[in-house]
């Protein structure tokens, strides 16, 4: 069984990734499939009664064409078809907070070790590494950095205001003694 990066662990993977123009008949009832959003909008009544459906987007795919049915899917991968092309991280950053999802969001395709961290700060939780390279090492990536200065999805906050001494306000950039802000000359 093909394994994978779960919730900060190795973990088997027991769905099955549908490319485009792979049959949906010739899996068994009741296995966990994904499958490409065009092939869930042309026949989401059919795969919402057939057990556990999740959904693929390619970079270019819109995730407000999936803002209807977050509740439901208890899985969204997103593809990353070349390890530079980075739409993937603005899809699962819009999916978690604009949209709400919180199912397993899972990386599939070129992805690589350096990406994973990346990856998580987005809001991936799951990562479908390429099958010629470690899982192992992987994970390590997950760990890489100890802490991120900007704000993310898993870190909402910026390190400069989580830095700002007990009980010190900071105000938004207008604050002039703030010597991390930029000043108006």
């Amino acid at each position: 069984m093909p394994r994978l990066i779960k919730n900060g662990a190795i973990a088997e993977d027991r769905w099955t990734l549908l490319r485009e123009g792979a049959s949906l008949a010739e899996l068994p009832a009741g296995v966990p499939v994904i499958v490409p959003l065009a092939q869930w909008k042309a026949d989401r009544a059919r795969l919402s009664g057939r057990g556990e459906v999740g959904v693929w987007l390619k970079p270019d795919d819109d995730p407000e064409a999936l803002a209807d049915d977050v509740a439901i899917l208890p899985l969204i991968a997103i593809d990353f078809p070349k390890f530079t092309d980075g739409r993937g991280y603005s899809i699962a950053q819009l999916l978690r907070t604009r949209h709400r999802f919180t199912g397993e969001l899972r990386a599939i395709g070129d992805v690589l070790r350096d990406q994973l961290y990346y990856m998580h700060q987005c809001g991936f939780d799951a990562f479908a590494v390429r099958a010629d390279k470690s899982i192992e090492d992987a994970l390590k990536a997950l760990t890489d950095f100890s802490d991120g200065y900007q704000a993310t999805v898993r870190e909402p906050i910026p390190l400069f205001r989580r830095r700002a001494p007990a009980g010190v306000v900071r105000e938004h950039s207008s604050d002039a003694n703030d010597p991390h802000e930029p000043r108006n000359r």
